[in-house]
């Protein structure tokens, strides 16, 4: 099972230091035939790997740090089950497999720090979303962008099922059941006699969905920040938001029952509800900006972003998508920049660099389309305080 990525995760691996931290990165394939080259290509960067872990270890502790890769590299079900891009970061007591729905340029790196700029980057898109489909038995939860979608492999402390979530609890049991075949696949269900039973199952259905709206926040809206989208059945979209306190759920839901659909159909229909979320944010955001820079808690100039980004001030860093400015922090501790020339290997992207302090300081960054970008200088900061 992979992990799921979001700002905690990536501040946990900002954490850890001390060699060897081990960061490989490629592209993966979601279908069959293209996923059954990823296993080789993994093997070819493990190979990498251990060339350079050689370099500085014995044959035998090498031997130790890979095992976790070797292990991952016979994992038949894992290589079946890909999206589009893969990252694995493992050092003493630590190895996370990261599912990424971009692909992802291949990168085997060993150093005394995770190399988590990719991850960052994914983060940093405001396209990113999740769908939550649900019905009266079960649930799956997906994540997407505007260009793909995949279902979230959920950890045991998510139910799956009414049954893994009310347990002995369940009523259901007690009605006399009959099921009518209904559209797309979903199973209508028909309730003979006894009196209150059918109330107790309908008991039964709000239950399910308020336990199971409850984990979902816990468990991946809260942390991600991310918008839901419901995809259920017309009848039962009024009673999930009924029920529901996740302020990340949207008003307006998918009604189909998401198992009757592909999941490139589900991608194109949730991206149809996401768009006016996504345009509202932008536009949101570049107001905010605006009012900040007018009041004097807010820059788009780069020195001054930089002293601010070291000294925790900023709330909210918008970097725009495709741009990078040559230069690097040379002081983290003032934000000091010493601008240079991209062609030179000891020069980085100071606006990376920018953003990764603002996100080590508990920051949000966020990277915009140049076209809806409120300032010229490829950065824009709205400050605390």
């Amino acid at each position: 099972m992979t992990d799921t990525l979001n700002t905690q995760l990536i501040q946990e691996l900002a954490s850890i230091s001390g060699s060897p931290c081990i960061s490989l990165y490629m592209p993966t394939h979601r279908s069959h035939p293209a996923n059954e080259k990823d296993p080789i290509r993994f093997k070819n960067l493990c190979k990498e790997l251990e060339d350079s872990l050689l370099l500085q270890y014995s044959a035998s502790e090498t031997k130790e740090h890979m095992k976790p890769f070797q292990k991952l590299a016979d994992d038949a079900d894992f290589w079946n089950c890909t999206t589009e891009g893969l990252a694995v970061l493992s050092s003493k007591g630590v190895f996370k497999t990261i599912g990424l729905q971009v692909p992802v340029n291949e990168f085997a790196v060993v150093a005394d720090s995770f190399h988590t700029k990719p991850l960052r980057k994914y983060l940093q898109t405001v396209d990113r979303y999740q769908v939550l489909g649900i019905s009266l038995h079960d649930l799956k939860l997906f994540e997407g962008n505007r260009h793909s979608i995949a279902e979230v492999k959920l950890p045991s402390s998510v139910s799956k099922t009414m049954e893994e979530a009310l347990g002995y609890q369940l009523t259901e049991s007690h009605s006399t059941v009959a099921s009518y075949g209904g559209i797309g696949g979903e199973s209508h269900t028909m309730h003979h006699g006894h009196g209150s039973k059918k109330d107790e199952t309908e008991i039964d259905t709000e239950r399910f969905f308020r336990i199971s709206s409850e984990r979902i926040y816990e468990h991946y809206s809260k942390p991600s920040g991310l918008p839901l989208i419901l995809a259920s059945l017309t009848e039962h979209q009024n009673l999930f938001h009924k029920v529901s306190d996740n302020p990340m759920l949207l008003s307006k839901g998918i009604e189909i029952n998401y198992k009757g659909v592909t999941e490139e159909k589900l991608n194109t229909m949730a991206w149809e509800i996401m768009q006016p979320e996504y345009d509202r944010r932008l536009s949101a955001m570049a107001a905010r900006f605006e009012q900040a820079k007018a009041d004097g808690t807010g820059s788009d100039d780069i020195i001054t972003v930089a002293g601010a980004a070291a000294a925790g001030r900023i709330d909210t860093l918008m970097l725009q998508s495709g741009c990078a400015v040559a230069g690097k922090i040379t002081d983290m501790s003032t934000g000091e920049v010493k601008m240079g020339n991209l062609s030179n290997p000891d020069t980085d992207d100071v606006l990376d660099d920018i953003g990764e302090l603002v996100t080590k300081m508990g920051g949000q960054v966020w990277v915009i389309p140049q076209e809806n970008m409120p300032s010229k200088t490829g950065i824009a900061a709205i400050y605390r305080y």
